[in-house]
């Protein structure tokens, strides 16, 4: 504590006093209410920071302005609590993962904010009440109802949800109301300025200023995917019997899953093959040059023709075109995949590549020989089926083209769908890969023998 020579404190140490006072009781008052987050508190670190006019973390300092905290709380005395909660799940979420290659960044903020503070709401905490609360609630209830509209354009008849075999209760599953599913909503669904206004009046807390330096966050955010991971263990044992964390499971099932390069996945499905183009690696230009400079044309050595290379040629994927598969999302995913394929690296100049489309059957096999027909085909993708999903009639069908020698050499096949099916029991003599597009503890379980993803929907939209 800093003193004046008298001993008597300025005004500005009893503000920055204060308020270091409020953020102290916001720690030890989440502590106490929910134990599961002890250790994400003590890894976030308040530091008073006067002229910020505001409050940000890099995920290991939460850094506020005293004056500014203070004027806030006078009239919301649970600001500090919420405050701290709101940039803890920040950090906890991994909101700041990816922050500078968001496309819009202020709806990414909106986003964020948004699935924080419907989480605190969830969690009912009277020490952590604002104001304007229910103005917040009626809003996200509103956006909630938007991203999951229950008509039968997007359900589909009830006669075709029980040849699924499924209850109302999971065709009528809700989109988790996570930051990326807000962010693919706000993104798709304009809001007007006005309404982007309100909704950040009423649910922004901090800036997000310190996610624009990648060195400086991602080391801090390291450390918080490790504890995200420990707060996701905890809440199990803390929210035994309780139905008020589904948004907190949500969030942190999204923000602890692997992240993967789309590219690197595909790696593991080539296959060694040779493939014509000289091999700098094992040719001797000085070699080479001396003999044309002494004999003409005759160099004393030929470079090699080829080397061994990872690349694609006979390969195969699947999709689902059941009916609880949106047809963009298929089509992004076919054209991100195609477009990684097709590379100088991984794609041959003639190639074997089958696109099946299937739901409960294979309702349509598109062979991809070359670059020609392969930029045709993305051009004027068509999907066929929208039926309930079985997996086995794919398979099936591969290992016939297989028998006919129409596929000679398969090492994989990727299946994108959203796993609700009936799986093959046998295990195929390829490599497998399911692709899904989000978490899902419902989904039935995998064959032992299968691998599966669960990528970003912007990682394959265009």
């Amino acid at each position: 504590m800093e003193h004046t020579k008298q001993g008597i404190q300025t005004k500005e140490d009893q503000i920055r006093d204060l308020a270091a006072e409020l953020m102290q009781l916001a720690r030890d008052t989440i502590v106490v209410n929910m134990r599961f987050l002890d250790v994400a508190v003590f890894a976030l670190t308040p530091e008073s920071r006067e002229h910020l006019n505001g409050a940000s973390t890099d995920g290991k300092k939460l850094y506020y302005d005293p004056l500014w905290l203070l004027l806030q709380s006078s009239d919301q005395p649970a600001f500090a609590m919420r405050l701290y909660l709101h940039c803890l799940f920040h950090c906890i979420f991994y909101h700041s993962f990816g922050y500078d290659k968001i496309g819009q960044q202020p709806l990414w903020d909106l986003a964020v904010d948004l699935a924080v503070e419907n989480t605190i709401l969830e969690l009912s905490l009277p020490a952590s009440s604002l104001p304007r609360d229910v103005e917040l609630l009626t809003w996200i209830k509103k956006l909630q109802r938007d991203m999951n509209p229950e008509s039968e354009e997007v359900y589909h008849h009830s006669v075709l949800w029980n040849q699924m075999g499924m209850s109302r209760r999971e065709r009528k599953k809700k989109l988790p109301f996570t930051a990326e599913h807000i962010y693919r909503f706000l993104t798709e669904n304009k809001l007007s300025p006005k309404e982007i206004e309100e909704l950040e009046a009423l649910s922004h807390r901090d800036e997000h200023i310190s996610w624009k330096t990648v060195t400086q966050i991602i080391p801090n955010m390291e450390a918080f995917k490790k504890i995200a991971e420990r707060v996701k263990a905890d809440l199990k044992s803390f929210s035994k019997g309780k139905s008020k964390s589904e948004s907190l499971s949500f969030n942190l099932s999204e923000a602890t899953r692997e992240r993967f390069d789309y590219k690197q996945i595909l790696a593991t499905f080539a296959s060694f093959a040779e493939d014509l183009m000289i091999n700098d690696d094992e040719f001797d230009y000085i070699y080479y040059t001396y003999g044309l400079s002494q004999y003409g044309n005759m160099p004393l050595v030929e470079p090699l023709e080829y080397r061994d290379v990872k690349k694609i040629r006979d390969f195969v994927i699947v999709l689902d075109t059941s009916a609880s598969c949106r047809d963009g999302l298929v089509e992004s995913f076919l054209k991100q995949t195609m477009s990684v394929l097709k590379n100088s690296e991984s794609f041959f100049t003639k190639v074997n590549i089958h696109i099946l489309q299937c739901d409960n059957q294979v309702r349509k096999d598109t062979v991809i020989r070359d670059q020609q027909e392969l930029d045709g085909y993305l051009k004027q993708v068509k999907l066929e089926g929208f039926g309930s999903t079985d997996f086995r009639p794919a398979f099936a069908y591969v290992q016939e083209l297989i028998d006919k020698r129409e596929l000679d050499n398969v090492k994989g096949l990727i299946y994108f769908t959203d796993g609700y099916g009936t799986y093959p029991e046998l295990m195929p003599a390829y490599k497998t890969l399911f692709v899904f597009m989000n978490e899902d503890e419902h989904r039935p379980a995998l064959p032992v023998w299968a691998m599966s993803v669960v990528i970003e929907e912007e990682s394959i939209s265009d």
